[in-house]
């Protein structure tokens, strides 16, 4: 068979397989009105988000820092932190709070548990003042204990807002709050005089017989001679004025004053010193 005789029988055999095909689709076609399908759509899947890693290396080598840091320095972290909140913090909530992972640092946690400025109970930790007072009658209540005073330095961690309580007792006049000249620290001493005292005449006389030196220099070194630590210290007073050019020469003193009828009179346990104005008032 020639090559023309193989493409005609080519083309018949194509268009036999095209009307079969044709006819295939035809009987296929639905006859009616088409029906949407009752068979639910399988739903679309969403595609799984890739996983993220943190970027917040900053804070995680931050918390690396103070974990591998000191004992000393997270023990300091932990105090501050219930020295600021005032509060009871088991071991994982520290750990939330400061990151200080107390659970696995036992160096840490039994120098907390031992620390004289932490309360721990069992379970929680909080912090302990020097004294247990809450509030201002509490710290009133404290000050009348020690009549000859107490630091101000063994109050201020008490309660946050103490110092203000201490200078509101001083406006109001229930105690006074001084100053230490040479220290600068601060005593609170109780303003609560009951009544008269009763003094003995012959201390009395022992006082009047005492010779005051005049110059202040000489009443410090009689102090330090008896064991007794001066207020002023009068010889750097004075060589400090005398670097600036101030003259160091005591002070010369005043007349006595005379006691009248109108002088406020605060010692009425010694009534000799008032002979003076019961002899003026005899004679008028």
């Amino acid at each position: 068979m020639d090559l023309k005789g193989q493409l005609d029988r080519f083309k018949k055999q194509q268009e036999r397989c095209q009307s079969t095909l044709s006819s295939i689709n035809a009987s296929r076609a639905p006859s009616g009105p088409s029906r949407p399908s009752s068979v639910p759509a399988a739903p679309s899947l969403k595609p799984t988000p890739p996983v993220k890693f943190s970027n917040d290396t900053e804070r995680l080598q931050f918390i690396n820092s103070i974990r591998k840091g000191p004992v000393g320095a997270q023990i300091k972290r932990v105090i501050e932190l219930l020295f600021e909140t005032r509060q009871a913090f088991t071991p994982e909530q520290i750990n939330e709070r400061c990151y200080v992972d107390m659970l696995s640092n036992k160096a840490v946690f039994d120098s907390l548990r031992n620390n004289p400025k932490v309360y721990y109970d069992g379970r929680r930790f909080s912090y302990k003042a020097k004294h247990d007072v809450k509030d201002k009658n509490q710290l009133l209540s404290l000050i009348k204990k020690y009549p000859a005073g107490i630091a101000a330095v063994d109050l201020k961690d008490a309660y946050p807002n103490v110092m203000d309580d201490l200078q509101a007792l001083k406006a109001s006049k229930h105690i006074w709050f001084l100053s230490n000249a040479d220290s600068q620290e601060d005593i609170a001493y109780p303003n609560d005089f009951k009544g008269q005292i009763e003094v003995d005449d012959e201390f009395k006389s022992l006082f009047r017989d005492i010779d005051i030196p005049s110059d202040l220099l000489d009443v410090e070194k009689e102090l330090q001679k008896i064991g007794l630590k001066p207020v002023m210290n009068t010889a750097q007073r004075r060589a400090a004025a005398q670097i600036q050019g101030v003259s160091n020469k005591p002070k010369q003193k005043k007349k006595k004053q005379e006691i009248s009828k109108r002088t406020k009179l605060t010692n009425a346990h010694l009534p000799e010193l008032f002979q003076n104005l019961n002899a003026s008032s005899s004679r008028n």
